[in-house]
C-alpha cells in the first residue's frame, strides 16, 4: 500500500509518443483557456446567488475572495507538480509519487466527485437556463422534466443529453474538443464583462446593507446565552455572518476548481513545462478578478433574499438593468459557458481514469484509445454515470460533494509538495513553489477550514464514498497493480 511510482519512471512514461498514448495538441494560450473553460461556469452563474441567499448575503464577495486565497496555495502546488511530472492524472499522479499506492488510489476515487460530479452539477443549472432560452420564443419543458425526484419532478432530461452530446464530442479528439471550448470560451469571457459594464451604474446601493447580515447564533455567543461549541454545531451556524462567509467560500469553492483541470492535460500539452504553470496560475488569476467584480454587480442589482431557491439568478438580476432586449444574448451565452465547463470536468475525469487504468488500478478498457487517441471507452462510462445524476439529484447536494472532494484533493497535493522537496531534492522543478513549506501549509489549513464549514451531510457522502473506493482497492486494484508487481518481481 506504500509502494511509490518512482518520478523517472513517471517522466519516461510522459515521453512516450506514438498511436497508443495521448496526442499533444494544446499550446500555453489552450491551457489558459482549458482553464478558464473550467471555472467560469455554474460556480459563477448560479451557485453565487444560492450562496448569497442562503449563507453571505452581500458579503459573498469575501466568500469569493477567501476560496481564491485557498485555490492560490493550493494552485501553486499543482503548478510546480504539473511542470516537473507533466503525465495526465492530475492529484493522483502526483499522491502516487510523493504518498504511495494506497493514498493515490484514494485520490484518484476522490477525484470523482470533483470532475464527474461537477459535470453534472454544471449540467443541472445548464437545463434551467436552457428552457429560459426557450421560454423566450414561447416554449418551454414541463417542471416534473426539468428537475429530480428529490425535487418534486420525474427526471432532468435537458441535462442528460448535453452531458451525452459532451461525451461524444470528447471521443471524437482533443484537439477538436479544445477548438470548441476556445469559441466557448470566448464567447463566455464576452457576457462576463458585458454584464459588469453594463450593470454598474444600475446597482442599487441599499441592495449592499447590511453587508455581512446578522447570525442571530455570533449574536447569542457574543452575549452570552450560547457557547461557541453550542454555535458550531447549531443550525445557525452558516446562515450569514461570519460563518455565513467561511461556508459560502466553501461552496463557492466549487466555482475554481477548473484550473487544477489544466494539469489532468498535461500529457496533451505541446510544451509542458512552460505551459503548466502558465494554464494553472494564469486561469486562476484572470478568473478570481471577474469573480469579485461581478459578484459586486449582482448583489448590487438585486437584494440577495430574492436569490434563493434560483438557479438563473444571473437573467434575475439583469433584468433589472432595463436591457432587455440583450436578455436573450446572455441567456445563450451563459449556456454557452457552462457548456465548456462540462466538456472540460468530463475531459479530466477521463484522463483521470486512464492514468489509474495504465497503472492497473482500473481495468484495460479505462486506457483503451480510439482511432483519434482517445479514451473512449471512459468517455462512454461516466456518460453513462454522470447522467444519472445530473437526471437525478438536487444541485445544492451535488455542489457540496464537489466541494469537499475537491478541498480533499487539494490537501493531499499540498502535503506532496512538501513530501517530494524532502525526498526527491535533485529533480528538475520548471517552477518551484514559493516559500516552501509556508504556502503549502496554509493551503492545508485554508482548505481544512472550508471543509469543516460544509454541512455534516457532505462528511457522511465523502466517508461513504471513500469506504467504496476502498473496498474496490483491496478486492481489485491491490491485485493488479503494476507498480506493486514490479517490485515483487525485483
Amino acid at each position: 500500500m506504500l509502494y511509490k511510482k518512482s518520478i523517472p519512471k513517471i517522466i519516461q512514461e510522459a515521453r512516450e509518443s506514438g498511436e497508443h498514448t495521448l496526442k499533444r495538441t494544446l499550446s500555453s494560450t489552450g491551457l489558459v483557456s482549458l482553464g478558464v473553460g473550467a471555472i467560469i461556469g455554474a460556480g459563477l452563474f448560479s451557485l453565487t446567488g444560492i450562496a448569497a441567499a442562503e449563507n453571505a448575503g452581500p458579503a459573498v464577495i469575501l466568500s469569493f475572495i477567501i476560496a481564491a486565497l485557498a485555490c492560490s496555495f493550493a494552485g501553486l502546488c499543482y503548478a510546480e507538480f504539473a511542470s516537473m511530472i507533466p503525465v495526465a492524472g492530475s492529484a493522483y499522479t502526483y499522491s502516487y509519487a510523493t504518498m504511495g499506492e494506497f493514498m493515490a488510489w484514494i485520490i484518484g476515487w476522490d477525484l470523482v466527485l470533483e470532475y464527474a460530479l461537477a459535470s453534472a452539477t454544471v449540467a443541472v443549472s445548464w437545463s434551467q437556463y436552457f428552457n429560459e432560452l426557450l421560454m423566450t420564443f414561447g416554449l418551454s419543458i414541463p417542471p416534473e422534466y426539468l428537475r429530480g425526484p428529490w425535487e418534486g419532478g420525474y427526471i432532468n432530461i435537458p441535462a442528460i443529453i448535453i452531458v451525452c452530446l459532451l461525451s461524444l464530442l470528447l471521443m471524437r479528439g482533443t484537439k477538436e474538443s479544445s477548438t470548441v471550448n476556445n469559441i466557448l470560451v470566448i464567447l463566455k469571457v464576452g457576457v462576463v464583462l458585458i454584464f459588469i459594464a453594463l450593470g454598474w451604474s444600475f446597482i442599487d446601493s441599499s441592495n449592499h446593507v447590511p453587508f455581512i447580515p446578522t447570525n442571530e447564533g455570533e449574536e447569542m455567543v457574543k452575549s452570552g446565552d450560547m457557547s461557541l461549541w453550542s454555535f458550531l454545531h447549531s443550525d445557525h451556524f452558516g446562515e450569514f455572518g461570519v460563518s455565513g462567509i467561511l461556508r459560502a467560500a466553501g461552496v463557492l469553492f466549487f466555482a475554481f476548481i477548473g484550473f487544477d483541470a489544466v494539469s489532468t492535460a498535461a500529457q496533451e500539452a505541446k510544451n509542458p513545462k512552460r505551459g503548466m504553470p502558465i494554464g494553472i496560475i494564469g486561469s486562476l488569476i484572470v478568473c478570481t478578478i471577474l469573480y469579485v467584480l461581478f459578484s459586486y454587480v449582482m448583489t448590487g442589482l438585486e437584494n440577495y433574499k430574492s436569490f434563493e431557491g434560483d438557479a438563473k439568478p444571473v437573467a434575475t438580476a439583469f433584468a433589472n438593468t432595463g436591457y432587455t432586449f440583450l436578455n436573450t444574448a446572455l441567456i445563450v451565452t451563459i449556456i454557452a459557458g457552462y457548456t465548456s465547463v462540462i466538456l472540460v470536468m468530463l475531459l479530466g475525469q477521463s484522463r483521470v481514469f486512464y492514468s489509474m487504468s495504465k497503472d492497473g488500478l482500473l481495468p484495460k478498457m479505462f486506457s483503451d484509445l480510439s482511432k483519434n487517441q482517445t479514451p473512449w471507452k471512459t468517455n462512454l462510462i461516466f456518460m453513462v454515470f454522470v447522467s444519472l445524476f445530473a437526471g437525478f439529484v438536487p444541485i445544492s447536494d451535488l455542489g457540496h460533494m464537489v466541494s469537499i472532494g475537491t478541498l480533499f484533493a487539494f490537501t493531499l497535493v499540498c502535503i506532496g509538495v512538501m513530501v517530494l522537496r524532502k525526498t526527491s531534492p535533485e529533480i528538475e522543478r520548471p517552477f518551484k513553489t514559493p516559500l516552501v513549506p509556508l504556502v503549502p501549509v496554509l493551503g492545508i489549513i485554508v482548505c481544512l477550514i472550508l471543509m469543516a464549514s460544509l454541512p455534516i451531510e457532505s462528511w457522511e457522502r465523502l466517508g461513504i464514498w471513500l469506504l467504496i473506493g476502498v473496498a474496490i482497492y483491496w478486492f481489485y486494484s491491490r491485485k493488479h497493480s503494476k507498480v506493486r508487481q514490479s517490485h515483487r518481481k525485483s
